[in-house]
């Protein structure tokens, strides 16, 4: 399933979005197996980060100009974020690009596998908790919002995961994913 889907992310005609105005910013999908079943990780962030407070979202951030690359950003803030060190993170492919509405960043997207077990290492400055969802269960319309309309004021999808709800850029990534997802079947 892992090689189909890096051939697949490979073949996509990846959406690159310039803006000056904007600031860039990486974020890991971390994908895992577990128990026979594949699952993505996501975060739940605090209430004190200066962006995206609350919200449900992948390891991530804005990129710094020590970088030197988008990749290397979000391997760097998968590390501070859930303790994962580079060399752990196996990268399978990227998605599109996307913006956030309100707080001005283009996103780019690595999908990864990262291991599991693992003891993860929360910065609690700025995570909360983890959230680990199996794959399957995201592609169970009974998890979508049957009317996704508008949340917040966008038109986005929204996937509600116990209490926890993913909109915005987050639902727009992982939306994009499912669909890799589901044309691997």
């Amino acid at each position: 399933m892992i090689e189909q889907l890096k051939q697949h992310l490979a073949a996509l005609d990846k959406k690159c979005i310039t803006d000056p105005c904007r600031t860039p910013a990486a974020v890991v999908l971390p994908l895992f197996l577990s128990h026979g079943e594949y699952h993505l990780l996501f975060i739940k962030r605090t209430e004190t980060v200066r962006d995206h407070k609350g919200q449900v979202s992948f390891p991530g951030g804005h990129y710094e100009k020590r970088d030197k690359t988008m990749l290397n950003t979000a391997l760097r803030e998968c590390t501070e974020e859930i303790g994962v060190p580079a060399d752990k993170i196996d990268i399978i492919g990227e998605l599109d690009e996307c913006v956030t509405s309100e707080t001005n960043y283009i996103i780019s997207t690595f999908v990864a596998l990262v291991p599991y077990p693992y003891d993860f290492k929360l910065d609690r400055r700025e995570i909360v908790r983890l959230i680990e969802v199996p794959v399957n269960v995201l592609l169970d319309e009974k998890y979508q919002q049957a009317n996704p309309g508008l949340f917040k004021g966008y038109p986005v999808p929204v996937y509600r995961c116990g209490n926890d709800i993913i909109w915005g850029a987050t639902a727009r990534i992982l939306n994009q994913f499912l669909g890799v997802w589901q044309g691997l079947r």
